[in-house]
Parts: C-alpha cells; structure tokens; sequence
C-alpha cells in the first residue's frame, strides 16, 4: 500500500505477534509493539531497529488509549483471549479504530460477537476476531466454497497437519477454554454450539494428494464453528484433525516451535480441506502451507488492509468470511505465496 500507516500490534513479542510484526513490515505499514513487559518489547526492537514500542496493559485503560494513538489499527496477539479481548476491543472502540484478533478461544471469540456487535456497529468500526489459521483460513475457505449459495445442509472442515508443537500460548489458552468448556467436547449441531462428555470418535478422511487418506478425530471443533453460522445458515459444521496433531498437542511434554529459517517459521505443514453440503451436491475448498502460527500473520494483516482500504462489506463485529470477499481475500494470500490452491 502506499500509504504509511501505524498499526497497533498488542501482545507484539509473542510467538504469533512476532510473525504479525514482520509481515507488517513487509507490507509497508508500521508497526507500534504493545505489550506489558519492557524487555521484551527491547528485545524485540533491537531485531528490528526503528520500530516503535510502548508499555500498557489489560488492567490499565489508560496505558491501551495511550498506545493505541496514532495508530490506525490494532492486531490483538495476546492470549488467554478470555481475559485480553474486552480490554482492548473497548480500547479501540474510544480510540475509533478497528479491531483484529488471532484468538482460537471458542467462548472468547462467542463474547466477542455478543458483547460488541451493536457498539461496533453503531460506532462504524470493523471489529474482526479469529483472523487467524483456526477460524479465518476455514471461514474463508467454506465461505468461497459455497460461492452463491447463502445456506448449507452441512460444512465439513478437515485439518491435515503434519504435527503440532504448541506455543507456551497456546498452552494457556487452551487450559483456559478447557475451564469455561468444563473440560466438555463441543459440536456445532442442530443449529447450535452444544457441549458434550465423552471421547471423541476417530475416522478417516480422504484429503487431496499430496496428504491422500488420514486418520481423523471427529468433533475437533475450533473457532470456525463460531464464525461461519454468523454469516451463513447451516445446521451443521463437522470438524476433523489429524491423529498425529491431536496426539501431540494433547502430549504435555510436545516441545515448542522450533525455528527452520529465518523467518522463524517451523517445517510443520498444514492442509484445510473443506466441504459445504446443501441438497445432495458438494463443493470443494481447500489450502495448503507452511507453520500454522506463521500462517495467521499474513490472515490478520490482510485483514488490516482491507479494513483500512475500504475492502469490507460493512461494521461492527464480523467474521472472515462476513466482512471479506474470500476469493479475493485468499486470491491475495495465494498471490503473496502464504498459502496453495488444493
């Protein structure tokens, strides 16, 4: 884009907010690194010399208003989401700018569509959470799929990974969904997010090559089951994940991210298949790509252009797939060599 603009990146020197940083940079907007701890933010500076940081924190109002000025946006990075959407949503809605979030947190991404959408609406400002690989990349994806349909019997999502080192982040957050899910399994059924005790059933799904058949845990249900019955009328959305990934993130002692470049993408793989359903015909989406973390940096500064490009198609609280044309959306992601066509 041409035009400079400073964008707001809270929760800027962690794992996900490092990667949103340097895709900020190589868009060509500028970056402002929020977070609460000083070092850190240091740290990060010096790997990249110039950029702008400033102290605030969840607990303080003030500290957000003030870091957030000038800025004509602001990524939200900073997990658990259960306790750092509210704040910083509220902060951007006194400081009049929009709103994107990379939360994977079921119940915080539900609070944030019941808490903000009249107040984002009638302030006219674009509030986007789980822009992000769970949520915005199978939104998108179900979204394009469906293409003129408007409703669905059925939306399946696959996610083919190849393993799944989870962040210290994702650790918490995960702890903390578990606790406001009461350690319960969720399906989006009959219309509706539903809770359930019992193990999840284990099938097999047929991905495109080069992953070909699988072994699946059913009711793996993300974020996207939130989003996509807000923009589309289906009963049922069917989440799947690879064995092997459900294995590892469940595993305590799966080590973290590691590194394979300088980027600090890691070589995990990923592919999302989806299948929408509606009369007894299917349609077919699907992506393919590198580091399920570094993914979610171009889908949340995408995200920021389009918003501040004028590329949206209205306010208030939206998902990917309800604010963004998705073909263009993934059209630009393809383009910019983040993601592949399956």
């Amino acid at each position: 884009m041409e035009t400079v603009q400073k964008v707001a990146v809270f929760g800027a020197y962690g794992h996900t907010g490092r990667f949103v940083v340097r895709e900020l940079l190589d868009r060509g907007f500028v970056p402002v690194a929020i977070g609460r701890d000083s070092g850190k933010l240091r740290a990060l500076a010096e790997r990249h010399p110039g950029l702008e940081v400033r102290e605030a924190t969840v607990e303080d109002p003030a500290s957000l208003d003030r870091a957030f000025g000038g800025t004509a946006a602001v990524i939200n990075c900073a997990g658990p989401f259960a306790a750092t959407v509210a704040p910083v949503v509220e902060a951007a809605l006194r400081t009049g700018i929009p709103y994107v979030d990379v939360a994977a947190e079921i119940e915080a991404t539900v609070d944030t569509f019941a808490q903000f959408g009249d107040r984002a609406l009638a302030a006219g400002i674009a509030v986007v959470p789980a822009m992000a690989f769970f949520g915005g990349l199978g939104d998108l994806l179900a979204t394009a799929a469906l293409g003129d349909w408007s409703s669905a019997d059925e939306v399946h999502i696959a996610y083919g990974l190849s393993s799944w080192h989870p962040t210290s982040g994702t650790r918490v957050s995960g702890k903390v969904s578990r606790e406001r899910s009461g350690g319960r399994s969720r399906s989006y059924t009959n219309g509706r997010l539903q809770y359930h005790d019992g193990e999840r059933p284990t099938l097999g799904w047929k991905f495109p090559e080069p992953l070909g058949p699988r072994p699946v845990v059913g009711e793996f249900t993300m974020t996207d089951a939130v989003t996509i019955p807000t923009h589309v009328s289906v009963p049922e959305i069917l989440s799947y994940m690879t064995v092997e990934a459900v294995a590892d993130v469940a595993n305590p002692d799966t080590a973290a991210p590691v590194a394979a470049d300088e980027s600090g993408r890691s070589d995990q793989t990923f592919l999302v298949d989806v299948i929408v359903c509606s009369g007894g015909e299917e349609r077919r989406a699907g992506a393919s790509g590198r580091d399920i973390y570094a993914i979610s940096a171009p889908l949340a500064v995408e995200a920021v252009d389009r918003i501040l490009s004028g590329k949206i198609k209205g306010f208030g609280v939206a998902s990917a797939g309800g604010m963004f044309d998705a073909e263009e959306f993934l059209t630009s992601l393809s383009a910019r060599n983040h993601i592949a066509r399956v």
